[in-house]
């Protein structure tokens, strides 16, 4: 591939890991099948678009995304999920109606039409990297994909919040034992994947655009990534992001008919080696 096409795909990983980073904190660490995580992300960017195209500004657009997907999940999890712990068939019959409710409410409110999140000034325009002119805003979000792994790992592994979460999916009933309220600790990490859901739909609809389909790829995307990289996995989830996005922009250069393929042929061969990823580890009882 050539040096600008890498960049597409580098650009594009960095996308997918802020969405399938939220993700992650949902399904690998606190073992919720949260298949609305794509309907909240589109719903992000659509919220991000309007709150950007009132007051002119992206940053406002950015903390208005994050902070109405992240009340959302909140009702989604204190309002429905509660109720269903521990059953994943449940979960996942209750997140995709879910979905499709609020498609559909994005649909009445927004139209078909494809929007694109307007970006500021300083982000318009282009650069040169390695002697390729390349768009400064997919600089920026690489950068923002690169910060955001930076935080959380420093958040999951270097902070008491880090520990009490990965305590509480080991043994919540021990941290509760021991006087932690491990429910609101759930909830805030909860909040918190919701809200890169909706930072992820802000960043992505400046230049993928938003559209009604756009939560169903990007939630493929996502489960691929988790799947790859190994449920839980901070690492894994970068890596997956990686491979999924160069792989993806591979298979539209080199093989578009088989574009899917690309991605999902080597997860599939890679399942049949290694079951539970690449940084998966099985689950404690």
């Amino acid at each position: 591939m050539s040096t600008f096409q890498l960049l597409n795909g580098l650009t594009f990983a960095a996308l997918l890991f802020v969405v399938a980073s939220g993700f992650t904190l949902i399904f690998g660490l606190l073992r919720i099948v949260n298949l609305a995580h794509g309907a909240l992300y589109l719903l992000g960017g659509y919220i991000g678009f309007a709150v950007a195209s009132r007051t002119g500004s992206f940053a406002l657009g950015g903390l208005g995304a994050m902070a109405a997907i992240a009340a959302i999940g909140f009702v989604l999890d204190q309002g429905l999920l509660r109720f269903v712990r521990g059953n994943e068939l449940r979960q996942v019959l209750l997140t995709l109606g879910f979905a499709f409710v609020v498609n559909d409410m994005s649909l009445v409110i927004w139209g078909g039409d494809s929007f694109t999140v307007p970006i500021p000034q300083m982000l318009k325009g282009g650069m040169r990297v390695f002697g390729t002119f390349y768009p400064t805003y997919r600089l920026f979000v690489l950068v923002t994909g690169i910060v955001v792994f930076a935080g959380l790992w420093l958040l999951l592994n270097h902070t008491r919040l880090g520990a009490l979460i990965r305590a509480g999916v080991d043994d919540a009933e021990m941290v509760e034992a021991s006087g932690v309220n491990i429910r609101r600790v759930f909830l805030v990490t909860f909040l918190l994947g919701s809200a890169l859901a909706g930072l992820g739909g802000l960043m992505g609809g400046a230049f993928l655009s938003l559209y009604p389909s756009a939560d169903a790829e990007i939630l493929v995307f996502s489960l691929a990534i988790v799947i790859i990289g190994g449920r839980g996995s901070l690492v894994g989830v970068g890596v997956g992001s990686l491979l999924v996005g160069l792989l993806n922009t591979l298979g539209q250069v080199m093989f578009p008919e088989l574009a899917y393929f690309v991605i999902f042929g080597p997860m599939a061969l890679l399942l049949a080696f290694r079951p539970l990823g690449l940084f998966g580890r099985a689950a404690t009882t």
